[in-house]
């Protein structure tokens, strides 16, 4: 299982999976924290609700490690999709 991956696989459209906002806002900070490490910038508006929410939920994740974060979001999508890899 890759992080490249799992990341492929949830952005498909065709996988017939739904995650709930939780877990798409999960998802999201996992592969930032991922990808670009601690968040940066700041905190984004309140008039900004989906940006603010994507921004905590990142920002959460301050202070983990790369790896550990990729290692989170494959264990995260198996949990949403059990089987994905075979999808």
């Amino acid at each position: 299982m890759s992080f490249d991956a799992a990341a492929a696989f949830i952005r498909r459209t065709d996988t017939g999976i739904s995650p709930s906002q939780a877990e798409q806002l999960e998802l999201y900070s996992l592969y930032k924290q991922a990808t670009e490490g601690d968040a940066q910038g700041s905190r984004p508006s309140i008039v900004n609700p989906t940006a603010r929410a994507k921004w905590d939920a990142w920002n959460e994740r301050k202070g983990m490690d790369k790896t550990k974060a990729a290692e989170e979001y494959i264990n995260t999508v198996a949990k949403i999709c059990p089987g994905w890899q075979s999808k």
